[in-house]
């Protein structure tokens, strides 16, 4: 019979045929083998290995024929991106923002997107207050200086910083991130305020021991002022010129959220002029290229957006994406679904259903 299996002429091809195709997915760049093998266990994998973000056309060109990608947030899945791959189901993201996947007309075009909550928050904390240090007692310019071979022996006046305990602390966004922050504040004996846009739960500050006050207020009277707001364009330029004045001329500021929450120009400007002491940067307006003049300035600590990079942390971000994207695949819910309404698109609820 025509498209019949003739196991016993060919039995190889008719066990071929019978197999389930396999869904096909794209991982965009490094990632750890344990989070690849997993994926492969169901799936087809095409992977760039290569610590190098793929071009808009070499992703394009990569992503034709798959269901699925696992993306970092180098990577840009736009609706134009979307248009030219009609296969793709699921867009799982190796981190927690999502400022590089369009949502919008992914959910229009019935493709989940995923992300990986949660498991960052500790570890980007604990960056937040490397930078907090490093930017308030020198630390960079003095290790600087000592490997010049110009420290000549201990001195009364050398690297004077300034401390941190008993001081005031200011945190915009008093998120997962924001109160594991204010958490570790508390062993500094610090008087802590924070500003968001809902005011949180009276046991939650009280647990946290922070205070509730404005943006104006928190500027004006923090000795440190750290952002854990998400970037929207409400965010967008948080911090600029305006919010630089009203800041104390012996604060620090210290960004571990988002890039252009900072307005990066008028940072450089703020730093080169005294109206604030110093600065601790780990991510950037226009990555991976800093304003003009940012490198340049002694008080200000720059890192390479490290705030989830510990291998702890690093390699959960991966299990974790590779599991959002089986589970796609597989007819489950991923656990991390920013988009649910796309479910609700593939199964409706049928007329009349209550």
């Amino acid at each position: 019979m025509s498209g019949s299996c003739r196991s016993r002429a060919d039995p190889a091809a008719c066990k071929q045929r019978s197999r389930p195709l396999r869904p096909k997915v794209l991982i965009t760049r490094k990632i750890f083998e344990e989070s690849i093998a997993c994926v492969a266990r169901h799936c087809d994998v095409d992977t760039n290995q290569r610590d190098v973000p793929l071009t808009p056309h070499q992703l394009i060109r990569r992503l034709q024929g798959k269901q699925g990608a696992i993306t970092l947030l180098t990577d840009t899945i736009s609706d134009a991106v979307l248009a030219r791959c009609p296969d793709l189901k699921i867009v799982s993201n190796v981190a927690v923002g999502f400022n590089n996947l369009d949502v919008k007309a992914a959910t229009e075009r019935g493709v989940m997107m995923t992300n990986t909550p949660g498991v960052l928050d500790d570890t980007t904390a604990d960056l937040t207050w490397c930078l907090i240090l490093a930017t308030s007692r020198g630390l960079i310019d003095a290790d600087r200086y000592f490997r010049s071979g110009k420290w000549k022996g201990w001195g009364l006046m050398q690297f004077l910083g300034r401390d941190i305990h008993h001081k005031t602390l200011g945190i915009c966004g008093l998120g997962r991130i924001g109160r594991r922050v204010a958490k570790r504040a508390k062993g500094f004996d610090m008087r802590i305020l924070y500003t968001d846009r809902t005011r949180a739960a009276e046991d939650v500050e009280r647990d946290l021991g922070v205070a509730f006050v404005d943006k104006r207020t928190l500027l004006k009277e923090s000795d440190v002022v750290t952002l854990h707001v998400p970037l929207s364009p409400e965010t967008t330029h948080y911090i600029s010129t305006a919010e630089l004045k009203l800041m104390k001329p012996t604060a620090v500021l210290v960004n571990s959220s988002r890039g252009p929450v900072v307005d990066e120009e008028a940072l450089v400007r703020a730093l080169g002029e005294g109206w604030i002491a110093g600065a601790g940067l780990d991510v950037y307006e226009r990555e991976p290229r800093p304003a003009p003049g940012l490198t340049r300035l002694k008080n200000v600590v720059l890192a390479p957006h490290i705030g989830s990079a510990s291998m702890e942390t690093r390699l959960k971000m991966s299990n974790m994406a590779a599991e959002n994207c089986v589970a796609g695949l597989t007819g489950r819910r991923p656990p991390n679904l920013i988009n649910p309404q796309v479910l609700m698109r593939q199964h409706p609820r049928p007329t009349g259903a209550r």
